[in-house]
């Protein structure tokens, strides 16, 4: 089981007007996320010294960095037209929400050589996300079309668009923010299962269903 689940509801009918503006409109969160992702790379370094030296990543740097995660995949999601709900500025688990990211506990401990050649690990990854961005930038190309023509989203443009957008969150958890050591899965079946119960009282709480 990997220990980062996505999952985004299926609505068909949707806005055409905020589809249409969704770039424009998206300023204020990107904006945000860019303060985010400076902060999350930063504790991320932080991270890295910490688990090459101790193979432990802080409790406090992981929950920040999850909550990053939580807060991209809901700016990704409604920015790639998954969702017509305007996303929480929040990094908290947001259950509500139609784009959900669960995220494991931390490890108790983590491999060292692992962390400390993350980014060359992490080469083969690079040219699997050029595929994967082009299959979602295609598939957010169509459904911009269809929404805004006859405001409703096919399912499988929703399908598409929910596994690039889970393997690209995914990868910027291995990649990037150390908070997976594991190569991220590209069919959802290879991710689904159980997350292990929480360590500590930080832990993120579970969404109901696996993607």
């Amino acid at each position: 089981m990997y220990p980062i689940r996505y999952e985004a509801d299926y609505v068909e009918e949707r806005d055409r007007l905020t589809a249409f503006f969704r770039y424009l409109l998206a300023i204020p969160w990107a904006i945000v996320a860019s303060i985010y992702g400076l902060a999350a790379y930063v504790v991320a370094v932080i991270a890295w010294f910490a688990i090459v030296f101790t193979a432990r990543y802080p409790t406090g740097l992981y929950n920040f960095n999850a909550g990053f995660l939580r807060f991209l995949a809901r700016v990704y999601g409604w920015l790639s037209l998954q969702t017509d709900a305007w996303p929480p500025f929040g990094m908290g688990a947001e259950p509500g929400y139609p784009i959900r990211l669960e995220v494991a506990p931390p490890r108790e401990r983590y491999s060292r050589a692992k962390a400390f050649f993350r980014l060359i690990l992490a080469i083969p990854l690079f040219f699997v996300q050029y595929f994967v961005n082009f299959m979602h930038v295609g598939a957010a190309a169509v459904s911009w079309l269809q929404i805004v023509f006859v405001g409703r989203q096919s399912p499988g443009l929703q399908n598409v668009l929910s596994l690039t957008s889970a393997w690209n969150i995914r990868f910027n958890a291995y990649a990037w923010l150390l908070i997976t050591e594991d190569y991220p899965p590209v069919s959802e079946q290879a991710a689904a299962g159980a997350l292990p119960a929480a360590a500590t009282p930080a832990a993120i709480p579970k969404a109901t269903t696996a993607s």
